[in-house]
C-alpha cells in the first residue's frame, strides 16, 4: 500500500486495532492502512460474507486478523467480540468507531424508527464500543478514533438524523478525551469528505454530474479511503501523542463552501 511510503512498515507492530463496521468502505480502508504498518486487526460487522472478504484483504497485507459478526447496537455481542479480540490478538491499542447508518429522507417524512436507527448505530453504537473496550484501552493507554461527518457541524438537507447522531459523537469524543485522558487514553474524530468508490457517493450523482461538482471542491477531486486511513494512522501514532479531543477534517476543503452541492444531489435522489 502507498502508506508505507510515508510510515514505517513496523510502526504498529505488536499493536492491536479494532474497527467496528470494518467489513467495507472507509472503515475497511482504515483497517487496511493499520494492517499495512504492522498492526494486528480485528473487525466486526453485521454480515459474515463482508467480514470474510475483508479478512482476506487484511491478511494479504500480512496482518494477523480476527473477525466476528456483531451489531454495535447489541452491547453483549459487541462486548464478546472485543473480549475475544484480546484472547486472539492481544489487548486493543486503537479502537475505531466506524459503524454507521445513513439514508436520505425529508424531515417531515422521517419516522421515529428511522431516526432512532441511525442514532442507535452511530451514536449509541460508538458509546457501546468505547465502553466495552475501556478496560483494554486503559491497559494499553490506547486511542479511540470516531469516524464522524460534516453533518456534525453543518446542516445538510435530508440528513436530520445523521446530523443529530454525528453531533452527539463529537460531543462524546471530547468528553471521553477529558475524562479518560488521565488513564492515558486519547480520543479524536476524523471527518471524511466525499470519498470515491463509497456507496453513498455512487448514489448521490452519476459520473458526469460528479465531474461538474468536483470543480467546487478546492482540491478539485474526491478523496480516497486510503487517505482517511493515513489520517487514522497518524492520529493513533506517537506523532500525535499530545493530540486529544480534536476533530481532523479530511475533506479536500469541500466543507468550506457549505453543503449546497450535497443538498442538490440528495434532492435528485429523492426525485428518482
Amino acid at each position: 500500500m502507498q502508506i508505507t511510503k510515508y510510515f514505517a512498515k513496523d510502526l504498529f507492530k505488536g499493536k492491536t486495532v479494532f474497527v467496528t463496521g470494518g467489513g467495507s468502505g472507509i472503515n475497511l480502508g482504515i483497517a487496511k492502512s493499520f494492517a499495512a504498518v504492522g498492526a494486528s486487526v480485528a473487525i466486526c460487522g453485521r454480515t459474515q460474507e463482508r467480514l470474510d472478504g475483508a479478512t482476506k484483504e487484511l491478511a494479504a497485507l500480512g496482518a494477523k486478523t480476527f473477525a466476528k459478526v456483531a451489531d454495535v447496537r447489541q452491547m453483549p455481542a459487541l462486548q464478546a467480540a472485543i473480549d475475544e479480540t484480546k484472547q486472539v490478538l492481544g489487548p486493543i491499542d486503537v479502537l475505531v468507531c466506524g459503524a454507521a447508518g445513513n439514508f436520505v429522507c425529508r424531515a417531515e417524512d422521517l419516522s421515529p424508527n428511522g431516526f432512532r436507527t441511525v442514532v442507535d448505530i452511530d451514536l449509541i453504537g460508538s458509546f457501546h464500543a468505547s465502553r466495552a473496550a475501556f478496560t483494554q484501552l486503559k491497559e494499553t493507554r490506547g486511542t479511540i478514533l470516531f469516524v464522524s461527518a460534516g453533518m456534525a457541524y453543518m446542516p445538510y438537507a435530508f440528513q436530520l438524523h445523521v446530523g443529530a447522531a454525528k453531533a452527539g459523537i463529537e460531543s462524546m469524543m471530547k468528553n471521553l478525551a477529558l475524562e479518560w485522558g488521565p488513564y492515558g487514553i486519547r480520543s479524536c474524530s476524523i471527518v471524511p469528505g466525499p470519498i470515491e468508490g463509497t456507496e453513498g457517493m455512487k448514489r448521490l450523482a452519476d459520473p458526469k454530474e460528479m465531474q461538474e461538482r468536483l470543480r467546487h471542491i478546492p482540491m478539485q477531486r474526491m478523496g480516497t479511503a486510503d487517505e482517511i486511513g493515513f489520517a487514522a494512522v497518524f492520529l493513533a501514532s506517537p506523532m500525535a501523542a499530545y493530540v486529544t479531543g480534536e476533530q481532523l477534517i479530511v475533506d479536500g476543503g469541500s466543507g468550506l463552501s457549505g453543503s449546497a452541492l450535497f443538498n442538490i444531489g440528495a434532492e435528485k435522489m429523492l426525485r428518482r
